[in-house]
């Protein structure tokens, strides 16, 4: 019965942290001031911060694979495969999240996409510090299979 409890309360907390972090992106560039009139339906940046947020999502859950599997998840020629698609993936949609919450011109609820803007900005540094860490344990494990 602990268990489950104890997952439900990390859940909670990343939750709370990455919508405090998607927040905080917001309130530093400004655009965390829900319009006026609000505009309903997919607009193309709404449809460019969506792509990003996904390919984030993408990053980090490669990211995952190669921190738990770190070749043969990728098969075992590959190599580090898999921490340097989660580390181009995530820098990629972090600088596309990053584009898009700088040239919005208004808050939440513009058409904008701000909100996944900012989500695809965090959730990508995400994705890239995995895909980092995942690179840099598969060089360590290559550099003990050479010296053992």
């Amino acid at each position: 019965m602990k268990r489950p409890f104890a997952i439900v309360l990390v859940v909670l907390a990343t939750a709370g942290v990455f919508a405090g972090l998607v927040h905080a992106v917001l309130v530093a560039a400004h655009v965390s001031e829900p319009a006026a009139t609000t505009v309903s339906g997919l607009t193309l940046r709404r449809l460019w911060a969506t792509i990003a947020a996904v390919l984030a999502l993408v990053g980090l859950v490669i990211g995952g694979l190669a921190l738990k599997r770190p070749v043969s998840r990728f098969g075992s020629a590959s190599g580090p495969l898999g921490a340097i698609m989660a580390l181009a993936a995530g820098l990629v949609a972090a600088a596309n999240g990053g584009l898009n919450v700088a040239v919005a011109t208004g808050g939440p609820g513009t058409g904008n996409g701000v909100v996944g803007g900012a989500a695809a900005f965090v959730l990508g540094l995400a994705a890239a510090a995995m895909g980092w860490i995942a690179l840099a344990r598969s060089r360590r494990t290559a550099e003990l299979r050479r010296t053992t």
